[in-house]
């Protein structure tokens, strides 16, 4: 089939029943969801755009082995010109969500690809499981599907392994093999935007010790497998929220989902990596599935950062706060965090490393470099927001009150901004900078880009750790290999004239 369009990924969501519980009670049409209704309306968006003639050439490409026309998040990069397809496919996304939906379909369908250019790495281990992750890779491909992923334990007791949980299956596991596929148990998350997603692929992150071997899996099924039970978080949106309000919030909430299976088969064609704790935690650096996927939330968090540093532009210009030093200052730090994130990425092109298969992936310290500073960066922008917005975030009027003959006078004479800028113009500006800083909606965003890699301290540490291993710190030694200045043998000022030839 190649690319999808967006009213074909609404009718395929139509086509099945997933179990799906929201604030209680079991959802019975998720497009109905009045919740689920205008985020699935931004991701078949991003469905269109596929076959939009200004997009179309610039995120999709001709696929070699089929023929069809496939989305650019399937492209294996060979070259650098591929590596830059790929940013604009991850661009092109990210702008048309303002970068706040961190799960569009191109991020997991790149984890996807890693793990198919790489899965030769399965095949030491048990040869079927690397043909299953190509034959599933090739699947998703071929039908353009929108998967979500869930890759961490439940939060029980941390301080244990999965095994030593009070309950042998709180943590998803296997619980029997049988003829037809594997039965597994126990519960994973984050799942987001699980209810309007087709599929759910299954990994985790290393750390799995001896005797968590039933909890080493990787596999893949429908969203609507039965016995898989989506318990979605609360929401932050109700549905009656307008854009004029909530310009962001009404339209860009990624649903979150613990996802608990209920003795849910796993068909053996689908099931990547099963009982070997040793490849479980090899999975991530030996198949690329951290690094790829990298570039694309650096580039998405590029973007965010970028929206959040214009919005507080405007949002100080709308009031003439932008004439004093102290915001100025501000202001310029921000500028200056997009623009460093800006050159990390393109560095990371640049700096590829090449795999023996001869795939490139960009290069792990600057995009690792952006992982360790995207978490500090973000928040800024957010407080950045808050000190200029100051009590004025506070202090919005709704539109209903605009609509009102009776306090339009009022509406334009105390809520204006700065010269030109009018009461209605700058209560948006306000609401539309209060959705991301102050929000529920804004706080879910802050909290995601500090954890959506994982523990940043943790993070950081690793990334020291295999730095130290593969860079030398020989500018020190060359230092400390100057001699000493006291001993008389070293000829200090034993200075020869230069030679000058005639």
């Amino acid at each position: 089939m190649g690319i999808r369009t967006g009213a074909q990924y609404i009718n395929g969501l139509k086509s099945r029943q997933p179990e799906i519980w929201l604030s209680g009670r079991k959802v019975t049409n998720v497009c109905d969801e009045i919740v689920f209704r205008q985020p699935i309306r931004e991701i078949a968006k991003l469905y269109d755009m596929q076959h939009d003639p200004e997009y179309q050439d610039k995120i999709t490409h001709i696929c070699d082995e089929t023929g069809e026309r496939v989305n650019n998040a399937f492209l294996i990069p060979k070259t650098h010109e591929d590596l830059q397809a790929r940013r604009a496919l991850f661009e092109a996304y990210a702008k048309a969500t303002f970068g706040l939906m961190g799960r569009t379909p191109d991020f997991l369908n790149v984890v996807l690809t890693s793990l198919f250019s790489n899965a030769s790495f399965l095949e030491k281990y048990n040869p079927q499981w690397a043909e299953n992750v190509r034959a599933y890779y090739r699947y998703i491909r071929d039908n353009d599907l929108f998967l979500t992923h869930a890759i961490i334990n439940p939060q029980n007791d941390r301080s244990k392994s999965s095994h030593e949980q009070q309950d042998l299956f709180t943590h998803l596991g296997a619980v029997k093999e049988t003829p037809q596929g594997l039965i597994v148990r126990g519960a994973k998350m984050i799942a987001t935007l699980a209810p309007i997603t087709d599929e759910v692929i299954i990994y985790s992150f290393p750390g799995f010790k001896p005797g968590d071997e039933r909890y080493a899996l990787a596999f893949a099924i429908p969203i609507d497998t039965p016995g898989l039970r989506i318990l979605c978080r609360e929401p932050m949106q109700d549905g009656t929220r307008s854009l004029f309000d909530h310009p962001l919030a009404s339209r860009f909430e990624e649903m979150d989902a613990v996802l608990v299976f209920h003795d849910v088969l796993v068909p053996w064609d689908r099931v990547f990596l099963y009982n070997n704790v040793e490849a479980a935690n090899l999975l991530y650096p030996k198949t690329g599935i951290a690094q790829q996927p990298a570039h694309q939330t650096g580039v998405r968090g590029l973007i965010k950062l970028q929206f959040a540093t214009e919005v507080a532009v405007r949002l100080a210009d709308s009031i003439g706060v932008d004439v004093y030093l102290n915001v100025q200052n501000d202001l310029g730090e921000l500028i200056q965090s997009v623009e460093s994130i800006r050159a990390l990425l393109r560095i990371a092109e640049l700096e590829c490393d090449v795999l023996p298969s001869g795939e490139i992936m960009p290069g792990w310290v600057p995009l690792e470099t952006i992982r360790g500073l995207l978490p500090k960066m973000y928040p800024r922008a957010v407080e950045v927001l808050q000190i200029i917005g100051a009590g004025g975030l506070l202090m919005s009027p709704t539109g209903a009150d605009f609509a009102n003959p009776e306090l339009a006078e009022d509406m334009e004479k105390y809520f204006a901004g700065r010269l030109g800028v009018s009461g209605k113009e700058r209560v948006r500006m306000f609401k539309l900078a209060w959705d991301l800083c102050g929000e529920a909606f804004g706080q879910r965003l802050l909290q995601y880009e500090r954890y959506y890699t994982g523990d940043p301290i943790r993070k950081r540490a690793i990334f020291f750790n295999n730095y130290k291993r593969v860079r030398s710190f020989d500018m020190v030694d060359d230092a400390l290999s100057v001699p000493d200045l006291g001993d008389d043998k070293m000829g200090a000022f034993d200075i020869k004239e230069p030679v000058v030839k005639s």
